[in-house]
């Protein structure tokens, strides 16, 4: 009798040991998945709508952040996520680019194309005209 008892709590042990390993597998999994696909964003996220999508005026103020920007662009519907835009200018090459000014965005353009019309009145460009 006490051999089944041992062989009892043996197998709930294993059990139990699998089942919190398979839950483990499965959260480190998704977290994965979840960390890949914020960073396949980074570089790649589609525009909010396709083409022609809705266009609307958005005025930058100086000293905006680019973080404030994003907040200011994910407000009005024309990107996902402020903290995600705020990475795409970061690894950009419109990184410390964007300028003031009133811009018309739409909702059919990626994050990039935005940068590069709010990037377009840098001093750079100014000069060479």
């Amino acid at each position: 009798m006490m051999d089944v008892k041992k062989i009892l709590m043996s197998l709930f042990k294993s059990v139990i040991t699998l089942a919190f390993a398979a839950l483990i597998v499965m959260v480190i999994y998704n977290v994965m998945l979840k960390a890949y696909d914020f960073g396949y964003r980074i570089f790649a996220e589609e525009p909010m709508s396709p083409a022609p999508g809705l266009t609307m005026s958005v005025a930058i103020v100086e000293g905006k952040s680019v973080r404030e920007i994003g907040e200011i662009l994910e407000e009005k519907g024309l990107i996902r996520s402020a903290t995600l835009f705020y990475l795409q200018e970061l690894v950009s090459s419109y990184h410390g680019e964007l300028q003031p000014g009133i811009y018309e965005l739409s909702t059919a353009m990626t994050p990039n194309e935005m940068m590069e019309v709010m990037a377009a009145n840098a001093p750079e460009d100014e000069e060479d005209e």
